[in-house]
């Protein structure tokens, strides 16, 4: 996994692959499926020996017990420059406190140098917001982000889990006034999670945000280990376990589960090593969100990246998976608009090879 992409409109290269530590740590709201610092350890050192650079985690996740572990893990691994250390910040961490939540400039400094603590280190490559608290001011948010940029508690700002418009007024806000750009929108996409695709892909490809994907396996639902049967849902994981939050399966989602079984069967491949290569190849993806509870799967998803999918195998996965966007997005479709818009014409952005892509290195891999 030794090659690399600039994240965004930034210098910041990182890993297609990047590791979730959400699930290290055993305390707090992801307990359920959380890992021991023991057995989150060879997970770590997996990823750092295929190449991995960019790691994830969050205040939030296990208690701030992710953190924790990741700094540890950092620090006797001596890997501290050498990684692209992400992290968020919106949800609470004290109930009883109104300030110890959200997106307010309070509680954003307080959460940096809790994180801070938390990690061992005196800086973040990467800071996101969790997600969007619906009330703070996006102006507000913005001129945080930069300040903390400016005071080198940061390097580089993103946004995580917001609307479109918000993520397109916070970077045009953070253009107009010369303040640190959002180089990264992390969001969930999977072949049963294409919501996406209405306006999140083309805002991020025309304002510079290089897209993160979380969830690429739908939360274990495309791994391969559930199966349909007359008793309901069979296999064991995160959806049968009647302590940890899952997903009702639609009829739909069955669909795709049965096109993804034909096509990795096909391929020779398992289910999840073809859900990960299809987000990690769309179109606006610069890196996909892995976690593992194994050093062995966390190999596995590595394998994700070395093959192709047919053309014909992707339409099959695609047309399986279709998302119903509705009005008025079904008017932007290339079909729509060569029927209405521009009839018997032919008309593109630039013509292929306007702007090849840049590639160092001795061979560009498979794409």
């Amino acid at each position: 996994m030794n090659h690399y992409y600039l994240l965004g409109r930034s210098g910041l290269r990182v890993s297609r692959l990047a590791l979730g530590t959400m699930n290290f740590g055993v305390d707090g709201f992801h307990a359920a499926y959380g890992k021991t610092e023991e057995e989150a350890e060879p997970i770590f050192r997996q990823y750092l020996e295929a190449g991995g650079n960019f790691v994830d985690t969050a205040d939030f996740y296990t208690a701030g017990e992710s953190e924790k572990i990741l700094g540890r893990l950092i620090a006797r691994a001596g890997v501290r420059e050498r990684l692209v250390l992400t992290s968020k910040a919106t949800n609470t961490v004290d109930p009883t406190d109104p300030n110890a939540s959200g997106n307010g400039r309070k509680h954003i400094m307080r959460a940096v140098e809790a994180s801070l603590r938390r990690l061992g280190t005196d800086y973040i490559d990467l800071y996101l917001l969790h997600t969007w608290d619906r009330i703070t001011p996006v102006e507000e948010v913005v001129h945080t982000l930069d300040d903390l940029v400016r005071a080198g508690k940061i390097r580089y700002a993103g946004l995580s889990d917001v609307p479109a418009w918000y993520a397109a007024r916070a970077q045009s806000y953070a253009e107009a006034h010369g303040l640190a750009p959002m180089i990264n929108l992390q969001l969930p996409y999977s072949l049963v999670t294409r919501g996406i695709e209405a306006e999140f892909v083309s805002m991020s490809q025309t304002l510079g945000m290089g897209l993160t994907a979380w969830s690429p396996i739908g939360g274990g639902l495309l791994s391969g280990k559930y199966r349909r049967t007359d008793e309901g849902l069979s296999g064991t994981g995160r959806l049968t376990n009647p302590n940890a939050a899952g997903r009702e399966i639609s009829p739909g989602d069955w669909k795709v589960i049965e096109a993804l079984a034909s096509v990795a069967a096909d391929l020779g491949r398992s289910m999840a090593q073809v859900a990960i290569n299809w987000v990690a190849t769309q179109p606006a993806v610069a890196s996909v969100i892995v976690g593992a509870s194994s050093p062995e799967q966390l190999a596995s998803n590595f394998d994700a990246l070395d093959f192709e999918i047919p053309v014909d195998a992707r339409r099959r996965l695609e047309g399986a998976s279709v998302p119903n966007l509705g009005l008025p997005y079904a008017m932007f479709t290339p079909q729509y608009q060569s029927w209405v818009v521009s009839p018997g014409l032919g008309i593109g952005d630039k013509p292929a090879g306007y702007a090849p892509p840049v590639f160092n290195g001795a061979a560009e891999p498979t794409r």
